[in-house]
């Protein structure tokens, strides 16, 4: 791994800083992952549900053989789609996650919480693929914390982090601190509120102070929270951009004046099954 920022959970140092490649197509997501890992992420993050899996792996290839970085360099998430959550579909896909990526997944993460089939069953297989060799850690993606919590009484092995929607306009205190109360983390999905921070006045002002865009301020606001954010462009230049985040602080003031952004409707991605709520944060 690099010197950059990294939190440490379980033994495992996580860059706090990544690449995502939600949405993005085989093409841009093999472009793209190679240019990431040349710029410095040391963190790459991608799904089963996203199609792109062997895409981000031949990335990965690329940027290898251009000597930019050797495998062990490199954090590499994936996630177990929710309809393969019986213990035969899950260790299925598990293998064929691997084999797309062509790289053993550092990370490997229910992608939602679902109902059924029992989560005994479905800790119980993910633990098995840890077992199995088909992943370094397991981990969660999208679960409310009283969630959070059951998942891990039923883990035998650490859940390393529940991945999650947050930027400035949601708050997210409960599931923070249920993170470390269990020694986990949590790690940002649409940490940039999907392009909505770049025209918000608060993030600007405090951008010019530091000669810093809307965009690294909050993915700045994110790290030093211990969070791990996982922003995802096809634009070189907006990795970039998004990279360079590490020569500058913020105050007490002003992370206070970005977590006062946060709303009620602040969420802008919400498929949770019906069986499960969100946290309620407002009350």
């Amino acid at each position: 791994m690099t010197d950059q920022l990294a939190i440490t959970v379980d033994g495992h140092a996580i860059p706090l800083l990544g690449f995502g490649t939600w949405n993005l197509t085989p093409e841009d997501a093999r472009r793209m992952v190679a240019e990431a890992l040349r710029i410095g992420y040391r963190h790459i993050d991608t799904a089963w549900i996203y199609h792109n899996e062997a895409a981000v792996g031949d990335g990965i290839r690329d940027a290898i053989a251009a000597g930019h970085v050797t495998r062990d360099d490199i954090w590499l998430t994936t996630k177990i789609w929710v309809a393969h959550f019986d213990r035969e579909g899950l260790l299925k896909q598990a293998r064929e996650s691997a084999a797309s990526l062509g790289f053993t997944p550092d990370l490997l993460l229910l992608h939602w919480p679902k109902a059924e089939p029992a989560w005994e069953e479905t800790l119980g297989a993910l633990n098995e693929a840890k077992d199995l060799g088909l992943t370094r850690t397991i981990g969660l993606s999208n679960f409310p914390a009283a969630e959070f919590r059951r998942a891990q009484s039923l883990s035998k092995a650490k859940l390393v982090t529940n991945q999650v929607e947050y930027h400035p306009y949601l708050k997210l205190t409960k599931l923070l601190e249920t993170a470390r109360d269990l020694g986990s983390s949590i790690t940002a999905w649409s940490p940039l509120a999907q392009g909505k921070i770049a025209d918000d006045a608060t993030l600007n002002a405090i951008g010019r102070a530091h000669g810093k865009t809307a965009g690294q301020v909050t993915l700045r606001w994110l790290i030093q929270q211990n969070v791990i954010a996982i922003p995802r462009t096809a634009k070189v230049s907006r990795a970039e951009e998004n990279f360079d985040v590490f020569d500058f602080r913020l105050s007490s003031e002003e992370m206070d004046r970005i977590h006062a952004l946060a709303s009620p409707d602040g969420r802008l991605g919400d498929w949770l099954d019906k069986a499960f709520n969100w946290d309620e944060e407002w009350r």
